[in-house]
């Protein structure tokens, strides 16, 4: 079965940076859009970013400049680099994966790494 596997989460003061990493397993990976969800407490989940099997990515409007995410196909996994961390920023952050980039609000989900950043 498809497994999602997170890594990286943890505390970091504002203006900081965290590297979230991906390990999939059980799909096609290359195959795959591969993307980033978050959810704070008290609020609904939301989209971050994306990345489809060619390399283009997209990212929510409040993360742009300040969040990158990459994939390593032969490695099967997912990167998000986050850099200049506000605590706004602080949530679970899952990894997902669908066939189409459509779809991934719907598809695979791991099962989250925290992030925290104080002020």
């Amino acid at each position: 079965q498809v497994q999602l596997v997170e890594s990286g989460g943890g505390s970091v003061q504002a203006g900081g940076s965290l590297r979230l990493s991906c390990v999939a397993s059980g799909l096609t990976y290359s195959r795959y859009c591969m993307g980033w969800f978050r959810q704070a407490p008290g609020k609904e989940r939301e989209w971050v970013a994306h990345i489809l099997s060619d390399g283009h990515t997209n990212y929510r409007d409040s993360v742009k400049g300040r969040f990158t995410i990459s994939r390593d196909n032969a490695k099967n996994t997912l990167y998000l680099q986050m850099n200049s961390l506000k605590p706004e920023d602080s949530a679970m952050y899952y990894c997902a994966a669908a066939q189409y980039c459509s779809y991934l609000v719907s598809g695979y989900l791991g099962q989250g790494t925290q992030v925290t950043v104080s002020s």
